[in-house]
């Protein structure tokens, strides 16, 4: 197999196994491993890591529904927020240069990373 259809396919099977077992993670995975195997910069990284993201998630939740794992009163006012939330960080991205894109979100998770070791 060529190695332009190897990286994506590499890229996506890591994005997914992290995604399922860590039950988040799956979308900055995603950017990291699009960038690095598939070369993207890094505004189509985010964007193509949104996109992918929907049949991903849509596939893990299921498997957490079906297995009683979901705290439907939680989701039912968290949704609506992360709704609102994603369109607007949707559209702050376009206006963002690659630069500042970038440090915000190698920021992001360091400081996810380290409020999850506290």
């Amino acid at each position: 197999m060529k190695k332009e259809k190897l990286m994506p396919l590499a890229a996506g099977l890591i994005t997914g196994i992290c995604n399922g077992l860590l039950g988040a993670g799956g979308g900055m995975i995603a950017v990291v491993a699009l960038q690095r195997l598939c070369g993207l910069p890094e505004k189509e990284a985010h964007a193509t890591a949104i996109s992918v993201m929907l049949p991903l998630t849509a596939i893990s939740s299921l498997v957490y529904a079906f297995g009683n794992a979901v705290a439907w009163d939680v989701l039912a006012f968290v949704a609506p927020a992360l709704t609102l939330g994603s369109f607007v960080g949707a559209k702050l991205t376009g206006k963002l240069h690659e630069r500042e894109l970038r440090r915000l979100f190698a920021g992001l998770m360091m400081a996810a990373g380290v409020w999850m070791l506290l």
